[in-house]
């Protein structure tokens, strides 16, 4: 059975940032957690306007940076500003299908169709660092052409130590159930990722030869997930984790920036519970924090 350090926090955009993995952490101290992507540019030019450029990963734990990019410089850069930064390891986005990442960057999952590239951008990478290198990836481009396997012989020639696959190609989008292969003879270990949601899914892939699970949408609005799939129990007091995230926002981003970016995660943590949908209306009109932790509180009963 898979240790709790077998379980992964998946990187998702816009939400796995530094105030999401801190509230995680409170549940899950040492499973591994991958930031949301960062890009290689931003991060190198040191974009002011991007927060995440300028973490520090030092009380983070065992937390991996993953940046993307197709410049094979700047990645290798970018893996040694994260390395200073006090990232455990760097993980290197091969399987973000959105057209701005895809298509138009040339990144993400555009290197499942150039091989010659994703292979020198991760030798690069490997050479750069001292610390563990790992791709994230999919099946492949489309139903036409899955060559996963193909491109993590590459990465292990490179010295990738681990990689994670997503059951789903770029085509499918987040579309339809995610469907994993078995995994025999390969080079490196893989993580599963796709629908990973209870300790069924866990005892599923690694029966299949999986060496660990990445969990990515459960976490939304579920920061517990990881210690729940394990058999640890949801918290009682939901309302006060709520307040917890929003105080952290608050403090990293500032009100301006914080109130319109937390409404969806309320909205997250809200779903399933009565009168959800009239609480997801009412947040979506606030724009003062006093105001939205007076609705939280409201929401969740929180005298």
């Amino acid at each position: 059975m898979f240790t709790n350090n077998q379980i992964f926090a998946a990187p998702l955009a816009g939400i796995t940032d530094q105030p999401f993995r801190r509230v995680v952490r409170e549940f899950s101290p040492d499973a591994p957690m991958v930031t949301e992507m960062i890009s290689c540019h931003s991060l190198v030019g040191a974009h002011k306007n991007c927060l995440r450029n300028f973490d520090d990963y030092g009380a983070e734990g065992n937390v991996g940076a993953q940046i993307f990019g197709a410049n094979v410089n700047l990645m290798a850069d970018a893996a040694r500003i994260l390395q200073d930064a006090g990232a455990k390891w760097i993980d290197i986005n091969m399987g973000c299908p959105v057209p701005k990442v895809a298509t138009r960057a040339g990144a993400g999952a555009f290197l499942m169709q150039d091989h010659a590239l994703a292979g020198k951008i991760m030798d690069a990478v490997v050479r750069a660092v001292d610390i563990p290198v790992s791709i994230k990836t999919r099946l492949g481009w489309d139903a036409a052409h899955q060559d996963w396997a193909d491109l993590i012989r590459i990465a292990a020639d490179c010295g990738v130590r681990f990689a994670t696959l997503h059951g789903r190609t770029r085509a499918q989008l987040y579309v339809g159930p995610a469907v994993l292969p078995v995994i025999e003879n390969q080079p490196i270990p893989i993580i599963a990722n796709g629908d990973i949601r209870v300790m069924d899914d866990l005892i599923r892939v690694e029966k299949m030869g999986y060496s660990g699970a990445m969990v990515g949408r459960g976490l939304m609005g579920r920061p517990w997930a990881l210690a729940e799939i394990m058999g640890g129990a949801a918290p009682t007091d939901v309302g006060n984790v709520v307040l917890r995230h929003l105080e952290y926002a608050l403090s990293y981003y500032g009100k301006k920036t914080a109130v319109p970016m937390f409404r969806k995660h309320a909205a997250w943590y809200s779903a399933g519970m009565p009168n959800s949908a009239e609480f997801r209306i009412k947040i979506n009109q606030i724009t003062d924090s006093r105001l939205l932790k007076v609705a939280i509180r409201e929401f969740w009963g929180i005298i």
